[in-house]
């Protein structure tokens, strides 16, 4: 059986009824945690050009924007999926390194308010999206991420599967559903060397062919049946080494969503671990700046190849760097969406403490990867005392997991420019998504 064919039976027989209930507890928080993300960054400026792009070319008012209006169903993917991964604050799978909320709940959410699908059916197809395309994006990691941002890549699969099940697909149209996802994967890293946009066109992308995937394989359209493992297939063409067993283990058997992280800072996951052992010496400890001499951080390879950058020029780039995240996590004991800004990236006090962290490999570590995101944090005080801490699971993990309560603070705090009103709507709405009997209540 082809790998297109196994995952297609899984997307077309998976039922509501046969998720656990911590599965569909922990769907709902993913969808809350995705909406807190999008509302956060729909105002940002490569967001807002994205929104007039879509608006100039308009659409059939089939789906809600978060920016606001209507427009078809594949824009409003587009746009949804974009705005949720700018403020670096969306969930994130450790083995696939995949953000799957950015492209699964994006597509999703489209079309199950444009078909009038139930809150029962959004999480099913949810669910769904986030399996196919983390157990594709374990498959082809960690070699496939050095030059391909798996979000958009694996990303595209697992929006094409959660569109497929909400427009009821068969076996065979799903399996030309994933043909034609696979054939427009795409999403490439040296947008981090420029701090370029194309990180928030990478998601919206794949959100977008996802559903055009599934809409096109609707009516009759065809793709290849073996995308993944085929001779010029994904596999062979995106990555050194690949593990095709990935796709089928336990396949119906586990739903992997619940090993879904959360970040707490905002900045890229690969500084998190870094970020958490730094506030935890600096509260513990209680020194102050002038007291530090130099930090040395020693963590995975893959944390370097993305964010080693000791001189960051734009607030956009200072999330991808270490340096300045170490930084900033010592001189403010934080790293939330307030505190990346103009203001910190210039301040004179940050930028001096940047000068002392130097970052390297650490080999027990680096091991360790992608399973464990550790690190590990020297800190040498001018008093000549040395504090360390090694942290295998940064907070957010399910190993070292938010609570629900810890969760719906993070919602409000990035939904803060709504009203009271709205935001505990959002929270009634999505907290008891399963008894919402059509999802095109779900803006209103």
């Amino acid at each position: 059986m082809t790998l297109s064919r196994s995952l297609a039976n899984f997307i077309e027989k998976t039922r509501f009824e046969d998720l656990p209930d911590d599965v569909v507890d922990f769907t709902k928080t993913c969808i809350l945690d995705w909406l807190g993300s999008a509302i956060a960054g729909k105002d940002k400026q490569p967001i807002k050009i994205i929104d007039n792009m879509v608006k100039e070319l308009g659409g059939l008012p089939q789906s809600t924007l978060i920016t606001g209006e209507k427009t078809s169903v594949i824009h409003a993917a587009f746009v949804n999926g974009a705005a949720s991964h700018i403020v670096e604050l969306d969930d994130i799978h450790k083995a696939s390194i995949v953000h799957a909320a950015t492209v699964v709940i994006p597509a999703a959410i489209a079309i199950a308010e444009w078909k009038g699908k139930s809150g029962g059916d959004l999480i099913e197809a949810v669910a769904i999206g986030y399996e196919v395309c983390y157990r594709i994006g374990e498959a082809v990691s960690p070699s496939h991420y050095y030059y391909w941002h798996n979000t958009a890549t694996c990303g595209t699969f697992g929006a094409a599967a959660a569109a497929a099940k909400l427009l009821n697909l068969n076996t065979e149209q799903i399996i030309h559903t994933l043909g034609s996802a696979g054939t427009q994967a795409a999403g490439l890293w040296e947008f981090i060397e420029d701090g370029a946009m194309s990180k928030q066109l990478h998601p919206g992308k794949a959100a977008m062919n996802g559903v055009i995937s599934a809409l096109l394989s609707e009516k009759g359209f065809t793709g290849a049946s073996r995308i993944l493992e085929g001779r010029r297939g994904f596999f062979e063409a995106m990555s050194e080494q690949y593990d095709a067993t990935k796709i089928t283990n336990q396949l119906g058997e586990i739903f992997k969503i619940v090993e879904n992280s959360f970040k707490i800072h905002a900045s890229c996951r690969h500084t998190h671990s870094t970020m958490d052992l730094v506030i935890d010496l600096a509260k513990q400890h209680n020194f102050q700046v002038r007291d530090v001499e130099n930090i040395s951080v020693r963590t995975y390879q893959v944390a370097l190849d993305i964010t080693d950058n000791a001189n960051p020029t734009t607030v956009y780039a200072s999330k991808f760097s270490l340096q300045f995240c170490t930084a900033l996590a010592i001189v403010k004991r934080q790293g939330g969406i307030l505190d990346f800004t103009d203001e910190s990236l210039n301040d004179p006090v940050i930028r001096g403490m940047m000068k002392k962290v130097q970052v390297e490999i650490e080999p027990s570590i680096h091991e360790a990867y992608p399973e464990k995101w550790g690190s590990f944090v020297q800190v040498q005080l001018t008093s000549g005392e040395i504090l360390q801490k090694r942290s295998e699971y940064p907070k957010g993990d399910p190993e070292n997991p938010p609570s629900k309560d810890e969760m719906i603070t993070k919602f409000k705090q990035l939904a803060t420019e709504l009203s009271e009103k709205k935001i505990q709507n959002y929270l009634n709405k999505i907290l008891h998504l399963e008894d919402l009997s059509n999802i095109g209540l779900f803006f209103e």
